[in-house]
């Protein structure tokens, strides 16, 4: 099979690279559900080497740092309350955490989750947590460019690999509210 973006040696639906990915990524293609088939997600080996956006962007196509998201784990503290959710952006972006997400979560603060509480409650590793198989009951914050692209370049759950996704999948997965803004340059 030949990647609908970038340039990878392998590419495989994710329905038939289970072992590639992380429980909680394999469970989410396992039973997915929506108007955008399973086999339209795209599973790509990388070398965890070549993350550095930079380095990834060189080595698999210039044309993904347009067409890459990142997925932030963020919380959001009202009272004696926290919150957790994601944020999905497109790589040339940062979250507005202070703004948009705070506003939108109802928090009087909203910060990006630690490392340990990030992959700890996600089951996946730093560096390539993914809004697929995320925990059900989170929201799933999708800035409105990720869901605009033909396919998105986000993590898999491991350091090793990728997953491309049609974007607008990010606006059915479980929680998912798309925002404007969400975002910022």
């Amino acid at each position: 099979m030949h990647a609908p973006i970038g340039n990878f040696d392998s590419a495989t639906p994710a329905p038939d690279a289970l072992d590639e990915l992380t429980r909680p990524v394999a469970d989410a293609v396992r039973h997915w559900r929506g108007s955008v088939p399973a086999d339209q997600i795209v599973y790509v080996d990388t070398d965890p080497e070549w993350a550095d956006t930079a380095t990834f962007v060189e080595h698999y196509g210039r044309e993904l740092l347009e067409q890459s998201a990142n997925c932030v784990v963020v919380t959001g503290k009202r009272g004696g309350g926290t919150t957790l959710a994601a944020c999905v952006v497109l790589s040339t972006t940062r979250v507005d955490v202070n703004g948009v997400v705070r506003r939108h979560l109802g928090a009087r603060k909203a910060s990006f989750a630690s490392m340990d509480t990030a992959t700890g409650e996600t089951g996946m590793e730093y560096g390539g947590i993914t809004p697929v198989g995320l925990p059900g009951d989170w929201p799933v914050l999708v800035d409105s460019a990720v869901v605009d692209l033909p396919y998105v370049l986000v993590g898999s759950g491991r350091r090793r690999g990728k997953l491309l996704v049609p974007g607008k999948a990010f606006a059915e997965l479980p929680g998912a509210v798309v925002l404007e803004g969400l975002g910022v340059a």
